[in-house]
């Protein structure tokens, strides 16, 4: 995958052990906003998620500041995605010795930043 884009940079978590759909609730509120401002919004926010998209966007502005000197100030979320990972399978054992599948998701998450 690639690591950087023409004026930007992109940073990846994979197989993290939430649902997609948790972890899309909160990064959809970020596109667009500035990364500082996201990190303030990020760092107060009780969900489980928002601690693991603090590291991949730190990952993502830092990855930028290497590759183009540019200062934090300046960093824009561009994108946002959030992808299925493979799924496990568990079994739950029920009444009458029935057993239910318990389905634990993985996502695959990407952030890219560029300047503005």
């Amino acid at each position: 995958m690639k690591t950087k884009e023409k004026n930007g940079s992109i940073a990846f978590s994979r197989y993290v052990r939430i649902s997609p759909q948790k972890i899309r609730r909160v990064l959809n509120q970020l596109k667009g906003k500035k990364a500082k401002d996201a990190l303030y919004f990020l760092k107060f926010l009780p969900c489980k998620s928002s601690s693991i998209i603090i590291k991949v966007l730190l990952s993502a502005v830092s990855n930028l500041k290497n590759t183009l000197n540019v200062e934090k100030n300046q960093v824009i979320i561009k994108e946002v995605r959030v992808d299925e990972g493979p799924v496990l399978k568990r079994f739950c054992p029920h009444a009458q010795g029935r057993g239910f599948p318990i389905r634990k998701r993985t996502s695959h998450i990407s952030i890219i930043v560029s300047n503005f």
